[in-house]
């Protein structure tokens, strides 16, 4: 299976030095996205606090296809940095600005800076399904079972 390609353009004022997404190492699944904050150069994000950090691309991603945005390990392990949506969903009809929701869970201000590895985005397939309603669905060993239904832990 070949690798499906994304178009990319820059969007408006944005620092096209950054480069595109990389992927860091040659097994790595995510490409590093970048905080594209020329104007302003930094954000401050106080604990709790969240913001959409712009990464001045735009892309079409092809049908069959989504792109789905995760954080990067070290900066939650080290500062608590989080994306609340996470994963977040680009779907490959979206043609806007692609942007970050950023989140500071740490107890220390934390500076997002102009060029840095904010967040991580995954290129996955997209199965649509049909949906039917039926009378009774097919029984399983688990049945309705929810939250904590399938031991401790």
């Amino acid at each position: 299976m070949s690798a499906p390609i994304i178009h990319v353009k820059w969007a408006q004022g944005a620092d096209q030095s950054l480069g595109l997404p990389n992927y860091e190492t040659a097994g790595a699944a995510g490409a590093d996205l970048r905080a594209n904050l020329p104007e302003q150069g930094a954000i401050t994000l106080a604990p709790f606090a969240r913001a959409l950090i712009p990464t001045g691309l735009i892309m079409a991603i092809p049908a069959g296809f989504e792109v789905q945005i995760r954080p990067r390990s070290g900066l939650a392990l080290k500062h608590g940095i989080t994306l609340p949506n996470s994963p977040g969903t680009i779907d490959a009809d979206y043609r806007g600005p692609l942007g970050v929701i950023v989140q500071n869970l740490g107890d220390a201000d934390f500076i997002v800076e102009h060029g840095m590895r904010i967040a991580q985005m995954i290129v996955a397939p997209v199965v649509q399904a049909a949906f039917q309603v039926v009378e009774t669905l097919d029984e399983t060993e688990r049945g309705s079972g929810g939250f904590g239904s399938t031991g401790t832990g």
